[in-house]
């Protein structure tokens, strides 16, 4: 089974945490909502609050296949704030294990240096934080072990290449197809 880890911190956006999280459960990942703060309740930057699984200082991230960095305001603040992951993002880095970012999040990869040399995305405007990489506006950016996306629009498109990342494209395809994703809109 792949385990996957995601952030939350004080201020992080909702839907960037819970549609990956969602997807990867449906193909069968074990899923751990992580908070970097004090408690395991975290509030999100529209006000709900999520009840995470474990505190940071609990996790032994050594069998994790992927870490995962929602964005929103001020939770990608908090994100590059917080020494304890920045060091486990590098580490994992090191290892070529997988490590995705969406919205304003991959600036915390950018400011540690994981983007040199690297194609990257992410929410319009935050663009100068990408330090090092070639800036793009594609909805989904893997490059290598790194993935990057742009926003809550693009948060099943991140979700579904994760999925065919970590296990291949058919299980990404049954997962579009069970969500109904990318069929036509008619009018009446």
């Amino acid at each position: 089974m792949k385990k996957v880890s995601i952030f939350l911190a004080e201020g992080f956006e909702e839907v960037e945490a819970l549609t990956p999280a969602d997807l990867l459960m449906r193909a069968g990942a074990e899923v751990t909502l992580v908070s970097i703060g004090d408690k395991l309740e975290v509030a999100g930057s529209h006000g709900i609050t999520f009840v995470a699984d474990k505190l940071f200082s609990e996790m032994d991230f050594s069998d994790m296949d992927l870490l995962l960095l929602p964005g929103g305001m001020p939770g990608t603040l908090h994100l590059k704030e917080y020494e304890p992951l920045l060091e486990l993002l590098k580490d994992f880095n090191g290892q070529g294990k997988m490590i995705a970012a969406i919205c304003a999040a991959p600036t915390v990869l950018g400011k540690i240096g994981l983007l040199n040399g690297k194609k990257a995305t992410c929410y319009p405007g935050c663009e100068d934080g990408l330090t090092g990489a070639e800036t793009l506006t594609d909805r989904v950016v893997v490059d290598g072990n790194i993935t990057t996306s742009r926003g809550v629009g693009t948060a099943i498109s991140f979700g579904l290449s994760l999925i065919a990342q970590l296990y291949d494209q058919k299980k990404s395809d049954e997962i579009r197809e069970e969500i109904v994703y990318g069929h036509g809109v008619s009018e009446a």
